[in-house]
């Protein structure tokens, strides 16, 4: 009996064992990733809602079934019959943003959700959770099976099958629960004696197989591999330096930007940054991880020349938070300014040098009186210090503009059309470039972004 024939018959069992505890209705599970699909966590991104709502059919129409990468790739994301999950691992890559997108609900906007939805790690299966009564709950949980006073509420751990209620206790009776987990500890018992005896027999008599090596392609998109080619495999990893703006005050009486013309005998915060940055920082981490690149992170007040001679830099918020830009080359194309009088004066804006036909002067976020809608952002690849070294810039006029900037080099479609008009297809092939990019927020979250003003060596003229 193989392995693999045993851990699906302990399934099965499972399942069946399971059976009599009910399930949620599925119009409960269905409303919560409608409402998901709504949260400030997923609007805007179609890609993950879509992989979310077919996760939740499958989940629904097929319990205790496994899905695997292709049938995804295809199926979602519209992969042709030749997809090779071994050479394109979009599908992981797309999993884990989802993964971590629910959990950023949970622990914030979706914290008191009757229903708590988790992608497990090492599944494309959703299992579904009800959220605990008694307090200090967190998602996904400890276990929801035992209350943090040890008594037992008479739920079951939905990542076995999916759903559970805590109602079917009363219906099918505590001694049916407890003689179902009977049969079934006993029947998994005699499966790991079983499993472990398959496992010495195949160690001994199957050679060990030689170590598998694993190359950035074989775990992320080939889109990102070529983007960030300039930032793989140097002798040092690269260094993400993140805006912590000089603020004077105190955070419960409210602080303000630094004026060195009269704040100059005043206490200095430096160790604040925007929610974007937050984000951004997250978002990068998870594509250098498929890339197997380790990052380095540092804050804008601890910068120093020598990290600009001696490493990759990717700068997170723009010169006017992240301070560091001012001490090193930057753009020459797309400039951030401070505006200094008039109805705008003390907001920050993107000033195009040389504007061409259908561009503007001037970029602008929605002005700070109303809701923030719109805000523009710059996403701009440099010549460090040292020309040897790569300087990515990724900064809006709002922290949110910031998020959104990382967010379109962390996204496959976005990058795909930055370096279609970059006239870009091979790794090395990506030179200098500035870009402009227009940002749509809803309800406080950057939901839509596209290029509004280029430049670059092999950019359309």
């Amino acid at each position: 009996m193989s392995l693999q024939l045993l851990g699906d018959l302990a399934r099965l069992l499972l399942h069946r064992c399971y059976a009599g505890w009910g399930m949620l209705a599925k119009t409960q599970v269905l409303s919560e990733i409608e409402k998901l699909v709504a949260s400030p966590a997923l609007h805007g991104s179609e890609s993950l809602c879509k992989l979310l709502r077919y996760l939740a059919n499958h989940a629904l129409e097929h319990p205790g079934t496994s899905l695997k990468e292709y049938q995804i790739a295809t199926e979602v994301f519209g992969r042709q019959s030749d997809f090779d999950p071994q050479l394109d691992s979009m599908v992981r890559v797309q999993a884990g943003r989802l993964r971590s997108k629910l959990t950023e609900h949970y622990n914030a906007a979706g914290a008191a959700d009757p229903i708590w939805v988790e992608l497990p790690k090492g599944t494309y299966v959703l299992a579904f959770h009800e959220r605990q009564a008694y307090a200090g709950a967190t998602y996904p949980g400890k276990s929801l099976e035992s209350p943090p006073d040890g008594r037992h509420d008479g739920r079951h751990d939905s990542r076995h099958d999916g759903w559970h209620d805590g109602a079917s206790e009363a219906r099918s009776g505590s001694g049916n629960v407890s003689r179902n987990w009977v049969l079934a500890v006993g029947a998994l018992s005699v499966l790991l004696t079983a499993a472990i005896t398959v496992a010495v027999m195949l160690s001994i008599f199957r050679k060990p197989a030689p170590p598998a090596t694993v190359s950035a392609s074989e775990s992320a998109p080939e889109t990102f591999s070529i983007f960030w080619k300039s930032f793989l495999g140097g002798p040092e990893q690269p260094l993400v330096i993140f805006s912590n703006a000089r603020f004077v005050g105190r955070p419960s009486a409210g602080m303000r930007y630094y004026d060195a013309a009269k704040d100059s005998g005043a206490m200095i915060l430096d160790h604040y940054t925007g929610v974007g940055e937050v984000l951004a920082v997250h978002d990068l981490d998870e594509v250098f991880g498929a890339l197997h690149q380790p990052l380095r992170i540092k804050r804008g007040s601890l910068f120093s020349l020598d990290d600009a001679k001696n490493n990759d830099l990717i700068f997170i918020g723009s010169p006017a938070e992240n301070l560091a830009l001012l001490e090193i080359p930057s753009t020459k194309q797309f400039m951030f300014q401070r505006v200094t009088s008039g109805p705008r004066q003390g907001d920050t804006k993107l000033v195009n040098v040389h504007p061409r036909s259908g561009e503007q002067a001037e970029y602008f976020a929605t002005v700070p009186t109303q809701p923030l809608t719109e805000d523009y952002a710059l996403v701009a690849l440099v010549p460090g210090l040292n020309p040897a070294r790569s300087e990515l810039i990724l900064a809006g006029t709002t922290t949110l503009g910031t998020q959104a900037a990382v967010e379109f080099v962390c996204s496959e479609n976005l990058l795909q059309d930055l370096m279609r008009r970059l006239n870009v297809s091979q790794p090395g092939g990506l030179k200098p470039f500035e870009a402009i990019i227009r940002v749509k927020v809803a309800r406080g979250v950057p939901v839509e972004s596209d290029i509004v003003a280029l430049r670059g060596e092999t950019a359309p003229q």
